[in-house]
């Protein structure tokens, strides 16, 4: 049985169901969308986007639903509707996809998982997965109990989402996450599915439950943790100079919820992380177990993303 959610909706932005038309992102997507973007910021304003792109109109409107759900873009609305405005590629985009960017076609899986830290970050475009991710406390479930709590989670924020939506939003989701060998009936979409090689979600040998992957993650670099851990960090105060492990694992939107890490996988990213930067420790102090860094959080993020793609 799920269990009951907490009362702290994201109240920064508007809750946003089943943007997607019911696709996830493919391979190639979030850079076909930069490209056309970083060309000609109007292009999903014209009525041939899909014919400029290759691709279907319901796709092209998903290209660019998910280039704005991973931050690749952000919407220069200036008053407008997001359906008026004209999309502009954002630092992140940039920083990751440009010419000189870190990993310009996606061919490093560590960029998967700097992607998956970038979706749930707020404000987050895709209010399932944010809430799936970090709401629902239990590892293992079965549809039914994450219907149960998007709807728990749509009414806590007087939300009318109708409930075909949120199960859109489900079958997305899982689609995106399990890899084509745990889940036959999914196979052929899984072959176009890049973050189902997260591993994030296992489906079960009954067909009905699935489960959350709890712990280390081979394929993710400990830079990427260590610097998801400064952003979550930055997001209390860009002063702040210290973060309790307890609220790296547990805290809402915390690393380790949107990663499902152990506290021992997270706690050696951070002190393999500190051998090379000096300016971050890991301590025990009073019992209360933290990282400690001496620069503004956000700039040490960025230097510590500097080093693992070699910029």
């Amino acid at each position: 049985m799920v269990q009951t959610i907490n009362n702290n909706i994201p109240n920064v932005t508007e809750l946003i169901f089943a943007r997607h038309e019911t696709f996830y992102p493919r391979y190639g997507w979030l850079k076909k969308g930069f490209e056309a973007v970083n060309a000609n910021s109007n292009i999903f304003l014209e009525e041939d986007a899909h014919i400029q792109l290759g691709v279907g109109k319901n796709m092209a409107k998903a290209i660019r639903y998910w280039c704005g759900a991973f931050k690749i873009i952000e919407d220069d609305r200036a008053g407008q509707s997001s359906s008026q405005a004209s999309p502009q590629i954002s630092q992140f985009g940039r920083l990751l996809l440009g010419e000189d960017g870190y990993d310009p076609f996606l061919e490093d899986p560590a960029s998967l998982w700097l992607l998956h830290w970038h979706l749930l970050q707020r404000p987050c475009k895709a209010s399932a997965w944010y809430a799936i991710f970090n709401n629902l406390r239990q590892t293992e479930f079965t549809v039914e109990d994450l219907l149960l709590m998007l709807i728990q989670y749509r009414d806590v924020a007087s939300n009318r989402t109708v409930e075909a939506s949120l199960k859109k939003d489900i079958t997305c989701l899982l689609r995106m996450y399990v890899r084509q060998g745990d889940d036959l009936s999914l196979n052929e979409d899984n072959l176009d599915c890049p973050f189902a090689e997260l591993g994030l979600i296992q489906r079960l040998g009954d067909a009905k439950h699935y489960l959350f992957r709890t712990g280390a993650k081979t394929s993710l670099p400990h830079e990427i943790l260590v610097s998801a851990c400064l952003d979550f960090a930055k997001t209390f105060s860009t002063s702040q100079r210290t973060i309790s492990l307890s609220s790296l694992l547990f805290d809402e939107g915390s690393p380790g919820m949107v990663f499902k890490l152990s506290e021992s996988a997270l706690c050696d990213a951070i002190e393999q992380v500190a051998r090379w930067c000096n300016e971050i420790t890991f301590s025990d102090s009073a019992g209360i177990i933290q990282m400690s860094f001496t620069q503004d959080p956000a700039k040490l993020s960025h230097t510590v993303l500097n080093k693992y793609y070699g910029k």
